[in-house]
């Protein structure tokens, strides 16, 4: 996982891969972490449906090599998450 990327695969807790889309990465000077917030990506889904985004936290890969994604520890952290969202979301409707 590198700053910048569109798309991510994610193993699941059953070891399934689930290709998954980038909707944005921030660092956290607070927690001394990146974050990456994204979706599984669907042909199955239609535009009335809501998708479900999911948060880490990560390490970049040194030299261009896979970074890897951390749960989420603490509720700051999902508080911090929330808020950054929350201001996404509002910039993009304000497009």
């Amino acid at each position: 996982m590198e700053h910048g990327e569109k798309n991510i695969t994610v193993i699941d807790e059953n070891g399934n891969e689930q290709l998954c889309e980038v909707l944005f990465t921030f660092d956290s000077e607070e927690f001394g972490k990146s974050y990456v917030l994204y979706y599984p990506m669907s042909s199955e889904q239609d535009d009335d449906e809501e998708i479900e985004i999911h948060a880490s936290s990560f390490t970049a890969g040194e030299n261009g090599v896979d970074g890897e994604l951390q749960p989420i520890e603490s509720e700051e952290e999902w508080d911090l998450i929330e808020e950054m969202l929350n201001t996404f979301l509002d910039e993009e409707e304000g497009e």
